[in-house]
């Protein structure tokens, strides 16, 4: 695997730099579209609409439209946010994991050590483990700001991504869901067989007993396609296709970061006491 990402999970003056890997991948088969009258590949310009020009992709820009009229962001604005170069991982809180709703839940990540020592690594994924909590983190990916939280699977740290509370959509029960609110009664009897029902297919989950049985079918309709001779020379009909650590001197002292962070902490309730008082 190739990292995606180089930085640091941060909580406190602790330090703990990681790499990221994406943890999924996509297992459908591509396709490209062609023409049917002779196989020839059908490409999709980028042309201006303005001058009619084909634009290379360097030279594009991306635009904002409001109320008729129009912004254009160029690199170097996106590039002047605060958040675009950031390569922390800031822990914000740590909460039960009963508490995070798997409707927020994005794409994974596997977070492997970076660097000549993975102390801060293992003792943040022991930690993690002997408290039964998970971290909620900030973070910044592909200029994109992030909500994330880390828990620990098997040996690893995984870095999940969150929507944000407001890309979630709220129900609208006087409308399409006005049904779940039904008074609508169900018998004794039909909630007895619907658990017997619900017994019958109850087991230990095993993932790996599920297959994608569409696509191993699609596989086999293509392995086949080519076993009978049925193909196109790629070249001749398409052309050339193009291809689309830190020092360990420079890290404070796990020890002493620790105890720092400890009293910074409880500096800040005692100086919210005071001025609660």
């Amino acid at each position: 695997m190739r990292a995606i990402w180089t930085g640091s999970i941060t909580f406190g003056l602790v330090n703990v730099p990681v790499k990221a890997f994406g943890a999924t991948e996509d297992h459908d088969i591509s396709f490209h579209q062609v023409h049917d009258k002779d196989g020839g590949r059908i490409r999709y310009e980028r042309r201006c609409e303005v001058c009619g020009e084909k634009v290379e992709y360097k030279h594009i820009d991306k635009a904002f439209e409001e109320d008729g009229d129009t912004v254009v962001l160029t690199d170097d604005d996106f590039a002047s946010l605060p958040e675009a170069d950031n390569d922390e991982i800031d822990v914000v809180q740590f909460v039960p994991a009963d508490q995070i709703d798997p409707i927020m839940l994005e794409k994974s990540y596997y977070l492997a050590p970076e660097g000549k020592t993975p102390k801060s690594y293992l003792l943040l994924r022991q930690t993690l483990e002997d408290t039964d909590l998970i971290a909620v983190v900030r973070f910044a990916l592909r200029q994109k700001t992030r909500l994330g939280v880390l828990r620990v699977v098997g040996k690893v740290i995984v870095l999940q991504g969150m929507m944000w509370a407001d890309e979630i959509r709220e129900l609208d029960f006087d409308g399409e869901f006005k049904g779940v609110k039904s008074r609508a009664k169900v018998s004794s009897k039909e909630l007895e067989l619907s658990q017997q029902l619900v017994e019958s297919y109850a087991s230990d989950f095993t993932p790996e007993e599920f297959e994608d049985d569409y696509q191993i079918e699609l596989r086999k309709l293509i392995d086949a396609k080519f076993e009978q001779g049925d193909t196109i020379d790629t070249e001749a009909t398409f052309g050339e296709q193009p291809d689309d650590e830190d020092d360990d001197d420079n890290v404070v002292d796990l020890m002493e970061a620790l105890k720092a962070s400890l009293d910074k902490r409880g500096g800040k309730k005692k100086s919210t006491k005071k001025s609660s008082a």
